[in-house]
């Protein structure tokens, strides 16, 4: 019988946002709808620069009084700045929380009652499971409690990697791609619907024009997989560049970021992909509503 698994997520940290403008603060700002966040409890948004790429990225929780952001701890502080930067006089309410209130996720096993804090289903992918925000010390606790076996953030990052959902800093570095880059727009990270926010624009004509080009998906190889930044070749040249990457058994499982018109031209002529020396397979995620290309555009 398999047990439910959990792991403390030392990497990711939590920021509060609350006051009676909170939603539309929010609303006017992210990529998500806050409204469906408000119905739903949970949520997947990120906040773009101008010219539409992801400057930060978060997981929603809705509170009593408004908002946790759930984002990496290393640029915490920043994306907490950048707030308060867009908050001018919304009667809003911005606070990076101390280090003891975290986020520990679980899966294998719906572990929701008796948990302190707040728990959502990953707002993602539900079969990436639930995550709690709250007093990290406790929620461990409980969850151990309820008979949920601990793990570490390698092995959740293991789980993450083998259903192919990316991760900032794992997979991207901020400022460099745009949401569709990053799948967001598959993993209900972007409205298309709910009107302006930062970088709406040219998100929506992305979307609109079918222009995006670049994709995260699975890698797959039959040997371990080189350090996140290597290339992906074809023949030669670059398709794609490899994230983070994981060992599962005997298998060898990585997410990169692939042009997909130029790696349907190298599947069309037979060639092989190489990511360093390793032979790789490129697999497109399972729930990717994007197919590959039906004619390459290599430009």
């Amino acid at each position: 019988m398999r047990h439910p698994t959990f792991a403390l997520l030392e990497n990711r940290g939590l920021i509060r946002i609350a006051g009676p403008e909170a939603t539309h603060f929010l609303q006017n700002l992210v990529t998500c709808d806050i409204d469906k966040v408000d119905a739903s409890g949970a949520g997947f948004g990120a906040l773009l620069t101008p010219q539409g790429k992801i400057l930060f990225d978060f997981l929603i929780f809705k509170t009593a009084d408004g908002y946790l952001l759930d984002s990496p701890r290393d640029t915490l502080a920043d994306l907490a700045k950048r707030l308060t930067f867009y908050r001018l006089r919304a009667k809003v309410e911005i606070e990076a929380l101390s280090e003891d209130q975290g986020i520990v996720a679980s899966w294998g096993g719906d572990l929701t009652s008796g948990i302190p804090g707040q728990t959502i289903t990953d707002p993602r992918l539900a079969a990436l499971g639930n995550r709690h925000a709250g007093p990290v010390h406790d929620i461990c606790k409980a969850l151990e409690a309820a008979g949920a076996l601990p793990a570490s953030r390698e092995d959740y990052a293991s789980h993450r990697i083998g259903f192919a959902v990316p991760e900032s800093l794992s997979d991207y570095a901020y400022s460099d791609i745009f949401p569709h880059d990053a799948d967001m727009d598959q993993l209900n990270g972007v409205s298309f619907t709910k009107g302006c926010y930062v970088g709406q624009e040219v998100v929506s004509r992305m979307q609109h024009r079918a222009t995006a080009r670049k994709r995260m998906i699975s890698v797959r190889a039959a040997d371990p997989l080189p350090a996140a930044g290597t290339e992906i070749l074809a023949d030669g040249k670059p398709v794609g560049t490899l994230g983070s990457s994981t060992d599962v058994g005997d298998s060898h499982l990585g997410i990169a970021l692939v042009r997909l018109d130029k790696a349907k031209a190298a599947r069309d002529k037979g060639a092989d992909f190489v990511c360093a020396d390793v032979p790789v397979d490129l697999v497109l995620p399972d729930w990717a509503g994007f197919g590959w290309p039906e004619s390459a555009d290599t430009d």
